[in-house]
């Protein structure tokens, strides 16, 4: 299978580079490129490519707002941002609109291309501990009010998907959930899955975000 990209960045050069190690993988191709949001956001509910590469500060509508509108309308598109700083509030942002992970802009061709794959076959880019470490950084940036606002999502899961999801917040990876709360790794594998399915998240990085916003767990 071709992975289909759409590349949003506001400078010219750095799409050219982007193009350059991408075009030349036997599995990708450049669907499309876009200057600003706003045309991200049009070329990618045209194109519906499977990833859109995306940079966070461009002119006119940024990066992130047009991740939130892709995440939205365009449901099998997943978006990478592309940030300067690994604990950067754009990546926070981002993670929070709805993406599936960030990257480096120095990051090596080899770490590109394999965001890029992963990104591709449903796993997001940041691992849960570096999500966590970015909501506890930006925790003023959460809503904290007395309790969460009314989702019924929550009502969906069970005890047990609770406290997997708990575990997945607190950047635990399987292995470390199935010896702490004495399950087979499987099965962890098989809660997360129903919790990712009924909460309509993307990945694990969402799964850590919902349950800070829905106050499962609270920054330290």
């Amino acid at each position: 299978m071709t992975i289909r990209i759409l590349l949003a960045d506001d400078e010219p050069l750095l799409r050219m580079a982007f193009t350059m190690v991408i075009e030349a993988q036997p599995d990708m191709e450049t669907v499309g490129e876009a200057g600003d949001g706003a045309e991200a956001v049009r070329l990618a509910r045209r194109l519906r490519p499977d990833v859109v590469l995306m940079d966070v500060r461009m002119p006119g509508t940024d990066g992130i707002e047009a991740t939130g509108r892709i995440v939205r309308d365009c449901r099998r598109t997943r978006v990478l941002i592309l940030t300067t700083f690994d604990l950067d509030e754009y990546a926070f942002a981002g993670l929070r609109a709805g993406a599936s992970g960030f990257l480096l802009k120095n990051a090596l061709p080899e770490e590109l291309l394999a965001a890029i794959r992963n990104v591709a076959a449903g796993d997001a880019v940041v691992s849960p501990r570096i999500t966590r470490r970015l909501l506890e950084t930006f925790a003023h940036q959460i809503p904290t009010g007395a309790a969460p606002a009314d989702d019924g999502r929550l009502e969906r899961l069970t005890a047990r998907e609770r406290e997997v999801l708990v575990e997945v917040a607190r950047g635990l990876s399987n292995a470390e959930i199935a010896a702490g709360l004495h399950l087979a790794e499987a099965t962890v594998k098989t809660h997360l899955g129903r919790i990712l399915l009924k909460l309509g998240l993307r990945d694990r990085v969402q799964a850590v975000v919902f349950a800070y916003e829905n106050r499962l767990i609270r920054p330290a």
